[in-house]
């Protein structure tokens, strides 16, 4: 059987964003966890760029061209949150073209199960405006590829990463083909994600927004992905599953409030592995946040551990938590199926 794929580049070491939170030190974490334990398997490659072609089926030319330029002058600050330096172009084509490597894998069955571990992050850059941290909107690259250059016509993303993906959120806004689902610390930076957005036109009832209180912790996060988003998973039948996977959520990082362990993390990727396994969709995992560097090595290599297992684990046994029904009957109004439930 062919071993899953975990895509990096170099290029990400090179994103010089000086005293900053989003720092290179994430992704040497990640590789410093994977090679004490052995790699668990997974086979690492170095990702390509993603190609002028994928990058503008989700943003405009002036957009690509802006940080383009700004890198090749040297670089320079786009907002107080987002930094562009010499080496940031290259990295944001390899991070964006990690994400398209993970669709490729999974979509040509080359790969059980595919991840990419590169930075700059993607999940704030808007269709025109870089953002939190982000230059292009990766996991979106890689959803609108698979719609593209694969012909499917569902895509299911669900966004773990303690900050809302406002960007993700709003690319496909009025899209009946990506159900974008986020779970976010509400109220916490960027200030969008509200319950009552659900989308619009065509994607109304696409966009499912749960946010999810300060201080929560396992019994909430893994409950709501378990109880919630796996079977409205069941309903949609995606054709491939992403995880835009920040785990700033982690109860030791020093950006949010929430209190997610690594165990939680670990429970979180079972479940959505269950819903993979329940649609027959391959599932993959392209990075987003996650700043206490240890924390995020330990429960990326959880996530990894989890789907790249020969034998799938068992989906979480836990209870409801009391904010589950309550989403329920919400998210319901798009989706009456899951009124029975």
């Amino acid at each position: 059987m062919a071993a899953p794929v975990l895509l990096h580049h170099p290029a990400s070491l090179e994103h010089d964003t000086g005293m900053h939170p989003e720092s290179a030190a994430r992704i040497a974490a990640i590789h410093r966890e994977l090679d004490a334990r052995g790699g668990l398997g997974w086979e690492r490659r170095e990702s390509e760029r993603a190609s002028r072609e994928a990058i503008l089926a989700v943003h405009p030319s002036r957009h690509l061209l802006a940080i383009e330029e700004l890198a090749a002058a040297g670089g320079g600050q786009i907002d107080m949150d987002t930094v562009v330096s010499e080496g940031s172009y290259e990295a944001a084509l390899r991070a964006a073209g990690g994400a398209v490597g993970v669709v490729d894998l999974l979509l040509s069955g080359e790969a059980p199960a595919a991840a990419t571990a590169q930075r700059p992050p993607g999940h704030h850059c808007e269709a025109g405006r870089p953002m939190g941290f982000c230059l292009f909107n990766n996991v979106a690259i890689g959803a609108q590829h698979a719609l593209d250059a694969h012909g499917l016509e569902r895509v299911m993303i669900v966004d773990w990463d303690v900050h809302h993906g406002n960007g993700t959120n709003d690319i496909f806004h009025a899209s009946h083909e990506v159900l974008f689902v986020s779970l976010h610390q509400w109220p916490l930076y960027p200030g969008t994600g509200p319950a009552e957005d659900v989308g619009e036109g065509r994607g109304l009832g696409h966009t499912v927004n749960l946010p999810m209180m300060p201080g929560s912790g396992d019994a909430h996060w893994v409950s709501m992905v378990e109880h919630v988003v796996r079977p409205l998973g069941r309903i949609y039948r995606p054709e491939l599953i992403l995880i835009s996977a920040g785990y700033d959520a982690h109860r030791d990082d020093p950006l949010a409030d929430c209190r997610v362990s690594d165990e939680g993390y670990a429970a979180m990727a079972a479940s959505l592995r269950a819903l993979g396994a329940d649609v027959e969709a391959p599932v993959g995992v392209v990075l987003e946040g996650g700043y206490d560097v240890d924390a995020l090595g330990r429960a990326f290599a959880d996530t990894l551990a989890t789907l790249g297992a020969a034998e799938p684990p068992p989906a979480p046994e836990i209870d409801e938590h009391p904010a589950v029904s309550q989403a329920l009957r919400r998210v319901a109004r798009s989706w009456p199926q899951l009124a029975g439930i």
